[in-house]
């Protein structure tokens, strides 16, 4: 259930309704809009006086939400959501591009390449220090040391940085270092790592589960955001199905789907989507086109050195293709890059 406040509500109007939620046993969560306050109510409704509520001063409206996830609709927000890490934008007209490599590999690997895709226009940099594998003998990352080296190319060039967090013990590790915490496919459903990003209050890159629906998707997302955290951006990057020319189905039917269902911003991972670097530009023009808010690309300066990922990595020149055609496809979209 959501009340939605009245345009101009103050602060004890909203505090006084907020108490009243508490006072009958159930969670409030206000979401506040640019125009208007919307709180959404956590918790067995059915104790709820709805003709109560709907009286109190400074209350507009009481209804029901029908979807499942509360909190992510746009039932209870019609407002898209901005967030925001350092210089860096997501949502709400504002397009944002995550570049960078796969895996962190070295100190001046990492400065190397923040300073390249920044240089072509990249607002993030994106870059693994632990890295979940298919096989534990494949490279898994340089750990704390990575994110040392990831903190050192923020400074270096003012990039905000964006990197995965496995474990709900590494969260208050990772927070400390980056400034968007990922959850990584596999992870899209580890309910306890979910709440422990939704408690670090730092924005949270949410990837689709490789099997994963939309409802399941945005679930997960509701469960970051009932710990009180509202800065959740989603990524699609691909699901598996029978199609065996590339690396992942990149589904984006589901860019305009969540755009209707949800509030909350949507960007799209043409690298692990397609597997294929030569397929990356065009996807991510699609992308674009279909409503989202950024992508997210592997970019290397080296790719065949890579050591990881190497097969869906771009070089920093096919890059800068791939941000001139973002420039157009965004200039014709009304959005802002």
């Amino acid at each position: 259930m959501i009340i939605t406040m009245k345009k101009g509500a103050n602060e004890a109007d909203i505090q006084h309704v907020i108490d009243r939620v508490n006072g009958v046993g159930l969670e409030p969560r206000p979401l506040y809009g640019i125009e208007r306050t919307v709180i959404a109510i956590i918790g067995d409704e059915r104790t709820l006086d709805v003709e109560a509520f709907q009286a109190m001063h400074g209350v507009e409206d009481v209804k029901r939400v029908l979807a499942q996830y509360k909190l992510v609709s746009r039932e209870t927000k019609a407002e898209d959501t901005l967030v925001t890490a350092g210089a860096a934008s997501v949502g709400n007209g504002t397009l944002c591009v995550m570049a960078g490599p796969c895996a962190v590999e070295s100190r001046d690997q990492i400065v190397e390449i923040a300073h390249a895709v920044k240089d072509v226009g990249a607002t993030v940099l994106r870059g693994g220090a632990f890295k979940p594998r298919s096989s534990p003998y494949s490279f898994n990352g340089l750990g704390e040391k990575g994110l040392v080296y990831l903190a050192q190319a923020r400074e270096a060039t003012g990039l905000p940085v964006v990197t995965e967090v496995m474990t709900p013990a590494l969260v208050p590790l990772v927070a400390e270092y980056a400034d968007i915490l990922q959850i990584g496919a596999r992870n899209m459903q580890n309910y306890d790592l979910l709440r422990a990003v939704g408690q670090a209050r730092r924005p949270v890159l949410l990837k689709r589960g490789m099997s994963a629906t939309l409802e399941e998707f945005l679930m997960s997302a509701e469960y970051v955001m009932k710990e009180g955290n509202p800065d959740v951006i989603l990524c699609e990057r691909g699901i598996r199905t029978f199609n065996d020319y590339t690396r992942n189905t990149l589904d984006l039917c589901v860019v305009p789907a969540v755009k209707q269902l949800s509030h909350l911003p949507i960007i799209v991972d043409p690298s692990h989507g397609t597997g294929r670097p030569e397929y990356i530009i065009p996807m991510s023009k699609a992308a674009i086109a279909a409503g989202a808010d950024g992508i997210m690309v592997e970019v290397h300066t080296d790719p065949e050195r890579s050591v990881s990922d190497a097969a869906q990595t771009i070089t920093v020149e096919h890059f800068s293709r791939l941000m001139g055609g973002l420039r157009h496809i965004a200039q014709y979209e009304g959005k802002r890059l």
